[in-house]
């Protein structure tokens, strides 16, 4: 029997979104899903005070892929922001990422040579073999002022571990820059979407049919009769019942205030990389867009334990996880009108371009069997 749908779609985020559009754009009919009460997923931007408020977190597209960034810019205008975040630690001010602002504010070099033997005089220093954990790790790579001051405590924070637990593989390298350049990425574009990210995701969505605060696995048997494939971009071992166990991940905070003041930090975003202010960072989201509002929107972002109903945003790729979702790698192979993507359904940490991309590639593909 014909089914009402070609593709029902779970979640609008990112993933989601672009797949819908492209089987919309071959003449599919779609119907999108979200257990939110809006669409955008991770990306969700709302505006309050006139300031474009990213809800959770700092979301800056950048790219290397010239058909990406094309790709984006039929849904938005982008403006020029550059991410150039700074490190609080105890009042000291430094540049990120490592580069020679950094070093000059560390040590008051101001050569790439000076820099480079400083480095290099306190690696050696405190040199260990094939590194255990992380704090040897990155006392291997950039020494210990940089290691104690900009990498212990927020890496703490973040993952809720001693340094001293943490193995060695989660930073296998560090970007360290030798150029007076506080420019974040390496990417050849980079900006964010005038008007907010939900404007964008409503312009790749229009005249699709969408619903929201509507959970599909709490009526799976009903939403699957609708549609010959679905599209599944929530987690994977929720999906099957959590069948082999659950996979972790890292959840977040936010604590947002609008404040009655024109600038409250002067910069988009500021990490606090001491182990005594509990919060990781703040954003002040005006400054995403050059703002000049009267007020300014602050979010103090806290990295937290997650626990099973909390909501996830960070897979922890760690070994025995890894072997986890293996085990559910197998079970999603196997299915044989389900299509699992995105961060949750493939439990794999994904820049906003990388997922755009695997969605692209997998729309085009089951597009093209078809």
């Amino acid at each position: 029997m014909q089914k009402k749908y070609d593709f029902l779609i779970v979640g609008a985020g990112l993933y989601g979104a672009v797949f819908a559009h492209e089987a919309k754009k071959a003449g599919k009919t779609c119907f999108i899903l979200d257990k939110r009460n809006h669409i955008g997923g991770n990306v969700h931007t709302e505006k309050v005070a006139d300031i474009q408020v990213h809800r959770y977190g700092a979301h800056i597209f950048h790219t290397s892929s010239k058909e990406i960034w094309q790709y984006v810019h039929q849904f938005a205008e982008f403006n020029r922001f550059t991410n150039s975040p700074l490190a609080n630690f105890k009042g000291e001010l430094y540049n990120l990422p490592f580069n020679m602002n950094t070093f000059h504010q560390m040590w008051g070099v101001t050569t790439p040579e000076e820099a480079k033997q400083k480095i290099e005089q306190q690696r050696r220093d405190s040199f260990v073999d094939n590194p255990r954990t992380l704090e040897e790790q990155a006392i291997n790579l950039v020494g210990r002022d940089i290691y104690e001051k900009l990498i212990r405590g927020y890496t703490e924070k973040q993952w809720g571990r001693s340094c001293h637990e943490l193995p060695a593989f989660i930073i296998r390298r560090l970007p360290v820059r030798f150029t007076y350049d506080n420019n974040y990425f390496n990417d050849s574009y980079q900006g964010i979407p005038i008007g907010g990210y939900t404007a964008m995701v409503e312009k790749m969505i229009d005249g699709i049919e969408v619903q929201l605060e509507t959970d599909y696995l709490a009526d799976k048997v009903y939403w699957d009769s609708l549609a010959e494939h679905i599209v599944y971009t929530g987690p994977v071992d929720a999906y099957f019942n959590y069948r082999f166990g659950v996979l972790a991940y890292r959840s977040l905070n936010f604590e947002t205030e609008l404040l009655d003041t024109d600038n409250y930090q002067g910069n988009a975003v500021v990490n606090y990389t001491d182990l005594e202010t509990p919060y990781t960072r703040i954003i002040e989201h005006k400054h995403f867009d050059s703002g000049t509002q009267p007020q300014t929107m602050i979010t103090r972002e806290y990295s937290v334990e997650w626990k099973l109903g909390d909501e996830p945003y960070y897979p922890i790729n760690d070994e025995q996880n890894s072997m986890l979702y293996a085990k559910y790698k197998q079970l999603t192979d196997a299915e044989q009108h389900v299509i699992f993507g995105g961060r949750l359904g493939e439990y794999k940490y994904y820049d906003m371009d990388k997922v755009i991309a695997a969605a692209l590639n997998r729309v085009r593909e089951v597009l093209g069997k078809e």
